[in-house]
């Protein structure tokens, strides 16, 4: 998927935007991304992170079709409004003058990942999970009018309600699955249906929050300590239910008790709560099944997520008796 440009032009590009740092200016690719082609770089006087977005034709889930887009915004409203230690966007550049694809330079924040944090004892874990947990409570104070994918990249129309957007985001999902071959027209359908059946539990108001959506270990950068000094990979942010982010928390093991210490709010565990979990599940899921059939073309994985999929969705019906 990524093209692994050269230093020469990785070079020339940096210079564009930084002419005083000369030359001899070293990449380091950070091999952990997996959308973005990444790199670290060495200047003169500073070190930057330059992300460059994949191309076009790779077969995006709808949501991710010129998603880094909304992350200039994103990084300013989050640094503006809350304490949470996101990097600064120096440059946002659209214009394929160098290279055919958009790409960010940004602040380098030192530290690593949790992902790479193995020497921390279970006590300072659990003290990055609540950390976490006070961040974003801090995001989801932050609200808008309208629900859904509200960035510059515009995957979809904003909605007035939480019920309306998620039926749209719903759909997207199983109609492109549909297009890529991983759901037939009538598995397609069953999950428009199943929906429709279930949308009067979407209609509990939920204010529309400012979600990050991609919260696991590699997004979370530590120093030696323990201490969370950055939250990063904010492109797929989305505006509605803070229940879905609790969801994909779930999948990503973030979601334990020290973290809800830190949100400081009892987690709701109500037979509605527990139902939408399982739809916000599924729409964490499937994104996999378009990803096992286009990018990381996979027939095998495509299928077990299907499989997955299916398992899980065959619970709600059973449940209900539909």
């Amino acid at each position: 998927m990524l093209k692994n440009f050269d230093n020469h032009t990785l070079e020339i590009l940096i210079l564009k935007h930084f002419p005083t740092e000369k030359s001899n200016i070293t990449f380091y690719p950070i091999t952990t991304g997996k959308f973005n082609e990444s790199y670290i770089v060495k200047c003169r006087s500073r070190d930057l992170v330059l992300r460059i977005a994949p191309p076009q034709d790779i077969g995006l889930i709808f949501y991710e079709k010129n998603m880094m887009a909304q992350e200039p915004e994103i990084h300013r409203i989050v640094r503006e409004k809350t304490s949470i230690p996101v990097p600064e966007i120096y440059v946002h550049d659209t214009s394929h003058s160098i290279i055919g694809s958009d790409y960010l330079i940004m602040e380098k924040i030192d530290g690593i990942t949790a992902t790479d944090a193995h020497f921390l004892k279970k006590n300072q874990w659990d003290n990055v999970l609540y950390q976490v947990g006070k961040h974003l409570r801090e995001l989801h104070s932050i609200t808008a009018e309208k629900y859904g994918y509200l960035g510059e990249h515009r995957p979809m129309e904003s909605q007035k309600d939480w019920a309306s957007a998620f039926m749209v985001m719903w759909n997207k999902m199983a109609n492109q699955i549909v297009d890529v071959e991983g759901y037939s027209k009538v598995e397609g359908q069953f999950f428009t249906e199943l929906l429709e059946k279930h949308i009067e539990i979407f209609e509990h108001n939920p204010p529309s929050s400012l979600l990050h959506m991609d919260i696991w270990h590699q997004n979370i950068i530590l120093d030696r300590n323990g201490k969370v000094v950055g939250v990063v990979d904010w492109d797929r942010a989305l505006w509605g239910d803070v229940e879905i982010e609790f969801a994909v928390l779930d999948y990503c093991g973030i979601s334990e008790p020290p973290f809800w210490k830190g949100y400081g709010k009892e987690r709701d565990t109500s037979e509605s709560v527990q139902l939408r979990n399982v739809f916000y599940l599924l729409y964490e899921i499937k994104k996999y099944i378009i990803i096992y059939a286009t990018r990381r073309y996979n027939p095998m994985t495509k299928e077990q997520y299907k499989n997955q999929v299916f398992r899980i969705a065959e619970s709600i019906k059973q449940k209900n008796n539909l």
